[in-house]
């Protein structure tokens, strides 16, 4: 397990410093903050939810994992959201793999506690279906574009989204985990990365990928980082 260092807030997450005070402290003291190791799985596949959790430092990607092994991901979940929609969105199970692919920290709340306050009817109710708005267009765009854009411009929306989530402007992630993120092989993934590195974009060393110029890797990129980005600030500003 990854150290958990000793600066974390719980209003480091995005809704979690939305909330309005009482809502807040209604449920400060049950926010347990967890280690995120790099790899570790949160839930299966049809396993039963029993927390949320609200991203502070790390990044979780959900993956759809087909019978024979292969998976793509099909959104990602940092500092700006949440993981176990399914809970408050009338399902005690998920369909998806939950996979840390940038590690640090989050708070969990017990499932219990977030349906109580969900139910509420209250400032969280409505942050949390706002969010899953934005999630869903994010799940959606990610879909039209692994059909319809190259590797290079998945690799660079991928990349874009996660610094968004990110404090820093580098990620620890080997080749063969960005391939099966994006559900493509691994070669394709070697001769993407080449590109943006040959163009400056980025430097790429020993699993670690260091973005060099964020607005290149924009202008590279297809629409739908904007897309989902667009939504995500008209959603929660």
């Amino acid at each position: 397990m990854s150290a958990i260092r000793g600066d974390q807030q719980p209003k480091q997450n995005h809704l979690l410093a939305a909330l309005p005070a009482a809502g807040y402290e209604r449920i400060a003291s049950h926010l347990e903050l967890v280690s995120m190791p790099l790899g570790a799985v949160l839930y299966e596949s049809g396993q039963q939810l029993r927390y949320v959790y609200f991203p502070t430092t790390c990044i979780v990607s959900l993956l759809y994992v087909m019978e024979d092994g292969a998976s793509a991901e099909i959104s990602i979940v940092g500092n700006e959201g949440v993981l176990g929609i399914a809970l408050f969105m009338g399902g005690e199970t998920t369909p998806s793999r939950a996979l840390v692919h940038s590690a640090g920290e989050a708070y969990r709340l017990r499932a219990d506690l977030l349906k109580e306050e969900f139910n509420r009817f209250g400032p969280l109710r409505h942050l949390l279906l706002r969010y899953t708005q934005a999630l869903i267009t994010q799940m959606a765009q990610t879909g039209v574009c692994n059909r319809h854009h190259s590797v290079d411009q998945q690799l660079c929306r991928w990349l874009l989204l996660s610094l968004d989530r990110l404090a820093s402007s580098e990620l620890t992630m080997t080749q063969e985990l960005i391939a099966s993120m994006l559900g493509v092989r691994r070669e394709g993934v070697t001769e993407a990365a080449g590109k943006l590195q040959d163009a400056g974009l980025i430097r790429y060393r020993r699993g670690r990928i260091t973005v060099l110029d964020r607005p290149g890797l924009e202008a590279r990129s297809c629409e739908c980082y904007q897309v989902v980005k667009t939504e995500f600030d008209r959603l929660l500003p």
